[in-house]
């Protein structure tokens, strides 16, 4: 691939170009939004002018609603050898340019999973998709040359390629993305009117379960109308398992003992279905979960404290597996978690505390 055009210049789209111009390719950028060409041309994406000719591969990165009329639109042009869009719906686009009578030989429906809060080309960056996992979904009409271009773009990107259906893909995301995603908001939104003295106790655990809950909401409706039915279901699942356990926490307050033990079955019927479901979820780099264990440091709010621990564990000959930060309420001091295999506990412990820091047990 030598040259390519990216039509629409957010988060998604602004990034693949990042990426293709790091490895040489010629970047061409379009979007409705002059101004977002612009930020985008400035951050070294690409550049606003039209290509001479036809080029390699047109990247469309619109809105799933719009994905369809934007790639049948190029397509009609001419612009590009092969087509794809990186909408976060598959099947519904792809039967929609089936129904403008087009030949589809020259296109893919495609979606990199990742993401961020924020959008726009200002959030973008050229290694938003590295190690990330990015769906191809070709039919038996795909033109092969249109799947290596496809799959060279993957490769610049850094993104792993997975073949999925497109309606698989569609069930598939309801699942791991949609339907988390409102249930987050729905969590969050119990705290738009709470007493100020309960949301000050927000510790790390609600932080984790409502950060997506931060995201465009105008965006989140482009891709929840174009996948509606597989999250429907999905949440109809989910509120049977939340009435059942309503029944089960009400059944806790019961003066009867037996009614009492059976709440408790219930609740604890759902705590370990969560458990069995959560070690499912792939761990670093897509691969097999492992586990971890925590080794929790006391650090002040000051600038190269993270980056002194880092080293300091460096030095100790231990990989950090993960990070997270619980900041202290109304004090500037935090508690780092740093993630390491088991066997590397004791070590980076003595290692922290031989080098002056206060480790929880």
């Amino acid at each position: 691939m030598r040259t390519a055009v990216v039509i629409g210049t957010g988060l998604i789209g602004t990034s693949a170009a990042l990426a293709l111009t790091s490895r040489g390719v010629v970047v061409h950028l379009a979007d409705h939004d002059p101004e977002q060409v612009r930020m985008a041309v400035a951050l070294g994406a690409g550049t606003d002018e039209e290509p001479d000719g036809t080029v390699d591969l047109a990247i469309v990165a619109a809105p799933p609603a719009l994905a369809a009329d934007v790639v049948a639109g190029a397509m009609r042009r001419g612009v590009a050898r092969g087509y794809l869009d990186v909408a976060s719906v598959k099947g519904g686009p792809r039967r929609e340019l089936e129904a403008l009578g087009l030949d589809l030989s020259s296109y893919i429906g495609t979606h990199p999973m990742s993401g961020r809060e924020k959008s726009g080309p200002l959030a973008a960056t050229g290694d938003l998709f590295e190690g990330r996992p990015w769906v191809l979904t070709p039919t038996r009409d795909t033109d092969t040359e249109v799947l290596n271009l496809a799959l060279e773009l993957v490769s610049y990107c850094r993104a792993v390629p997975v073949v999925m259906d497109a309606d698989a893909h569609d069930r598939a995301v309801a699942l791991v993305s949609h339907m988390p995603h409102l249930v987050s908001s729905m969590v969050a939104a119990r705290l738009e009117n709470a007493e100020e003295a309960a949301v000050r106790l927000c510790g790390q655990g609600i932080r984790d379960v409502t950060r997506i809950a931060a995201s465009d909401p105008r965006m989140w409706i482009d891709i929840l109308s174009a996948n509606p039915g597989p999250v429907a279901d999905l949440l109809t699942d989910l509120s049977g398992d939340l009435e059942e356990t309503v029944r089960a926490l009400r059944a806790l307050q019961s003066s009867d003992a037996g009614e009492r033990h059976a709440g408790a079955k219930g609740v604890e019927d759902v705590l370990r279905r969560g458990n069995a479901g959560q070690v499912r979820v792939p761990g670093k780099h897509g691969s097999a979960p492992r586990v971890y264990e925590v080794v929790a440091v006391l650090i002040d709010d000051q600038p190269g404290q993270l980056a002194r621990i880092f080293a300091d564990a460096g030095m100790a000959g231990v990989n950090i597996e993960d990070v997270r930060i619980e900041h202290a309420t109304g004090q500037q001091a935090g508690l780092v978690q740093l993630w390491v295999e088991p066997k590397a506990v004791p070590v980076l412990t003595a290692a922290l505390r031989e080098r002056g820091w206060a480790i929880r047990q």
